[in-house]
This record gives structure tokens, C-alpha cells and sequence, in this order.
């Protein structure tokens, strides 16, 4: 895979940006938590402005990377990005804090330009054989980062402070982009008529993912599966402290020992991904999740719960990697960017409802019941793949 050009440039770029934004990330939350004593309303808008960009702009993103040349929109992000950074070293030299949080929201939004571009280089410049074991290299980073993220990004902050923090996550964008820069020159290709037509395009772009009925399942099997992540998401605090009797702090650890399992998955996956379907794999990924949900509901014992983290992190990768597959092989470069921001919507949104309602259902039923229906949602994701797991072979 690391002699494709395409391939190997794009792998050091977020290799940077994930080490740009893991610094910035935590850098931002332990200097606000510090500054507002803890207060939890701001800490709380440093998830939101971590992850509304992504329901809120991964479609309005993809549509773009369709209309802009990819090379020339993940480049632009990079270096917006960088800029954006810069300015809020500026304006918190001159004591605004707050700007520290616009900054976060305005480069996680720039993000969402980037990632669909990214797929529709992978989707002209990438063999279907080699696909899937691009998609594992890539799950397998973001698990590498999921691990040592937290651990260089506190360290950082902790010997050097906020601004050598942002000072660095500006080096890490900006190194970024040069990288890209590296990658061959976008080919121009011919507009449609309708293509300076914004919301047409949109709407172009919602039709072709609903007439394509590979395309259509998986948005449904992610709608189910937004909402079984985000049920028991804002519940693993008690599971650490209902279930298991144990101090909140313990939840770093569950959250570690998932993150290295997911590692170690992501790398399995990319020896085997050439022999098994993208379809298979998401299904068992959702399968084995469900049965580990469910379990994990159920454990008060501190040995059976890790071992159950482990399980879901190792087959966790299957189910990203799987639905990235799927979604690059059926559907067309015109409208990749579309797809792929569309279904990241889809899956957004499903989730931040499941955690609006996550705390109610808790109060209502039991925590136990929560982690049922949420592995009940995930085999309901796995039954309706049934429709692409029955053909033999996948549209292009």
C-alpha cells in the first residue's frame, strides 16, 4: 500500500494533523477546566464544539469536496486551519480565552472538507483490492492516536502550557499541508450545468444516495447504529460506578484498554482484509458489539468488564472500516463527497439524539435495560445488511 503515492502522502499528512489535533484538543480542555474551576457548562462546549461541526458540516463538506478539486480543498483546510490557530494565539495573548474554543470549532468544521476529499482521491487512485486494507491502515492510526492522544497531548500542556500547545498544533497543520502539497496536481474535471447550483447539487446528492439501494441500507443500518452509540455513550461513568463499585477515575482505563484493543483489531484487520467483504466484516463488527454491549450492561465484576473491552475493541475496527469500504465501492467519484458526508451526518445525528435521550431512558428503565436496547439496535444494524451480505458481488 506505502508505494502508492496517493496513499503514503495522505498517511503522513493525518499522521501530523492527528497529532496537531490531540494536542490542541486536550490542551484546550485542561486549560479551560483550570481556568473556569472546573465548571462543567464550559466544559461541556468544548465536546460541542468538538463534534456539532461534524453532524452540522460533513454534508455541506462533502458537497464540496465533489465541486473542488480534492488536492487544492485538503491543502486549503490544512493551512485555514493553521491561520485559524495563529489568530487565536494573538487574540489569547490579549486575554481571551474564549477564543480558544471558536478556534477548536472553526478548524473541527475545516475537517469536514478534508476527509470526504481524501476518500475521493482513495476512490480514483486506490485498487479495489488495496481498498480495504487502506481503510484498516486509517482505522488503525485513529486507534494509535485514541491510545497515545491523551498521553502526549497532557504532556504537553502539563511541561509547556497552552501556548507552546497551540503553537505546535499550528507547526503540526501547517506541515500538514506542505505534505499534501507533495501529491500530483488535481485533474480538472468537466461541470455539469446545474454544478454552481449549491442546494441542486444537495439534492442531487440525497437522491442518488436513496436510489442506490446499497447505499440506502447502509444509511439505515447507520441511523440504528447512531443510536445505539449514543444511548449508552454518556453511561460508561456508570457503569465504572454502579456496576462495578468503583472510583470514576477507574473509566480512563476501561477507555485505554479499548483504545489499545481497537490498535491491535485495526492491525489484524489489514493482514486480512484483502480475504474477507467489507460487508461480512461490518456485520460481525455490529454483532460482536452487540453481544459485548449487552454483557458488559450485565458485569460487576472489574476482570470480566476489561475482558469485554477488549472484545469490542478488537472487533470495533470491523465495523469502520467495513461501512468506509462499502461506501467508496458504491458510489461514484462524482459523488463521493456527497455520500460520505451525508451518511457522517446521518450517523451524527442519530447518535446526539441517542445521548439527548440517554439519561432519561437510564432514569426510566435501568441502566441495564439501556445497554439492552442498545445491543438489541445493534443486531436490528446487522439484520438489515442482509440485503448486501446475500449478493455475490458489489455495485460499482
Amino acid at each position: 500500500m506505502f508505494s502508492n503515492r496517493y496513499v503514503r502522502t495522505i498517511f503522513v499528512s493525518r499522521v501530523l494533523l492527528q497529532l496537531g489535533i490531540w494536542i490542541r484538543n486536550f490542551a484546550v480542555l485542561l486549560y479551560v477546566a483550570e481556568w473556569t474551576n472546573n465548571d462543567p457548562h464550559y466544559v461541556s462546549l468544548i465536546s460541542v464544539v468538538e463534534y456539532a461541526p461534524i453532524f452540522v458540516f460533513a454534508i455541506i463538506g462533502g458537497l464540496f469536496a465533489d465541486r473542488w478539486q480534492p488536492k487544492r480543498t485538503m491543502v486549503g483546510a490544512d493551512f485555514i486551519s493553521a491561520l485559524s490557530v495563529f489568530i487565536v494565539l494573538i487574540a489569547f495573548h490579549y486575554g481571551s480565552w474564549i477564543a480558544l474554543l471558536l478556534g477548536t470549532l472553526v478548524s473541527a468544521s475545516l475537517s469536514q472538507f478534508s476527509q470526504p476529499s481524501a476518500m475521493k482521491i482513495y476512490k480514483k487512485h486506490v485498487t479495489m483490492e488495496q481498498l480495504q486494507g487502506v481503510m484498516a491502515m486509517n482505522q488503525t492510526l485513529i486507534a494509535i492516536f485514541m491510545v497515545l492522544g491523551p498521553i502526549i497531548g497532557t504532556f504537553i500542556f502539563l511541561q509547556f502550557g497552552i501556548e507552546v500547545s497551540l503553537i505546535l498544533t499550528l507547526v503540526m497543520f501547517c506541515s500538514s499541508g506542505v505534505i499534501l502539497l507533495r501529491l500530483p496536481s488535481d485533474h480538472k474535471e468537466p461541470k455539469s450545468e446545474s454544478s454552481s447550483h449549491f442546494i441542486e447539487d444537495m439534492m442531487s446528492g440525497l437522491r442518488y444516495l436513496w436510489i442506490n439501494s446499497s447505499l440506502r441500507t447502509l444509511s439505515v443500518t447507520f441511523a440504528v447504529t447512531g443510536v445505539a452509540s449514543g444511548i449508552i455513550q454518556p453511561l460508561s461513568l456508570f457503569i465504572v460506578i454502579e456496576n462495578l463499585g468503583l472510583d470514576k477515575s477507574f473509566l480512563q482505563w476501561l477507555l485505554l484498554t479499548n483504545g489499545a484493543a481497537m490498535l491491535v483489531g485495526g492491525i489484524s484487520i489489514m493482514g486480512i482484509a484483502k480475504k474477507i467483504k467489507p460487508q461480512i466484516l461490518l456485520a460481525v463488527g455490529l454483532l460482536v458489539s452487540a453481544v459485548s454491549t449487552v454483557l458488559v450492561g450485565a458485569s460487576h465484576n472489574i476482570v470480566l468488564t476489561i475482558v469485554l473491552q477488549v472484545i469490542a475493541g478488537l472487533f470495533y475496527p470491523c465495523v469502520q472500516i467495513g461501512i468506509q469500504t462499502l461506501i467508496i465501492r458504491n458510489t461514484e467519484s462524482a459523488f463521493m463527497g456527497r455520500v460520505s458526508g451525508a451518511i457522517t451526518s446521518i450517523f451524527m445525528g442519530m447518535m446526539v439524539m441517542g445521548m439527548s435521550i440517554s439519561g432519561f431512558l437510564k432514569n426510566e428503565l435501568s441502566l441495564f435495560t439501556v445497554y439492552i436496547v442498545s445491543g438489541v439496535l445493534l443486531v436490528i444494524g446487522a439484520v438489515l445488511l442482509s440485503p448486501l451480505t446475500q449478493k455475490k458481488r458489489q455495485p460499482l
